[in-house]
């Protein structure tokens, strides 16, 4: 009984206060995070495969650079010449050939296309190219699109994968922002 009447004499309310404060101010200082922000990694691209079809037949333009960020420079393949006053439909497939089997990075960009858009630049005899797909809420995205072509000569093109650009955009790099995932350019034949 002596050690509950010390307790009662001695109990300071300013103390209790001070301690009560200090006990909320640890628990509404936790950094409990039930839910961490998920890192999406930058999609490894080793490969870029563009096929064109016409009715005059296909053509497949190849970048490959399997050392990535390495001495080596891309290996440009062109499979014929393009037909001149055509216009081709156009696809692009890319890929991780760093795997085995090699991993379909197009699937992820199809499916994270609202953070993804194919920037198109063309001169020379190629004339032109425009969107031929869209994200889920109708901006250009590019993994289909169309390619024209004026008279013989020769001619660029080229094509750069952008990673969170501002949507919409005017269509230009410039004001596209976000961060290149990949680009090529191909040098044609159009006879």
């Amino acid at each position: 009984m002596k050690t509950i009447a010390n307790f009662k004499m001695n109990f300071n309310p300013k103390t209790v206060l001070g301690l009560l404060a200090a006990g909320l101010l640890t628990v509404s200082c936790s950094n409990d995070d039930d839910d961490p922000e998920v890192i999406n990694d930058e999609e490894v691209i080793t490969t870029m495969n563009v096929t064109l079809t016409a009715a005059s037949g296909n053509i497949t333009l190849q970048s490959q650079d399997l050392d990535g960020d390495g001495p080596n420079a891309p290996v440009i393949d062109i499979s014929g010449n393009l037909a001149a006053n055509t216009t081709y439909s156009g696809s692009i497939e890319l890929l991780n050939e760093t795997e085995s089997p090699a991993e379909d990075i197009t699937e992820e960009v199809a499916e994270e296309d609202d953070e993804h858009q194919f920037f198109f630049s063309a001169s020379g005899a190629v004339t032109g190219t425009d969107y031929a797909d869209a994200d889920g809420d109708g901006n250009p995205l590019g993994i289909l699109f169309t390619l024209t072509t004026g008279d013989a000569g020769n001619g660029t093109l080229q094509i750069t994968l952008r990673h969170e650009p501002k949507k919409p955009n005017d269509g230009s790099l410039s004001d596209a922002g976000g961060e290149t995932d990949i680009a090529q350019t191909f040098n044609v034949v159009i006879q």
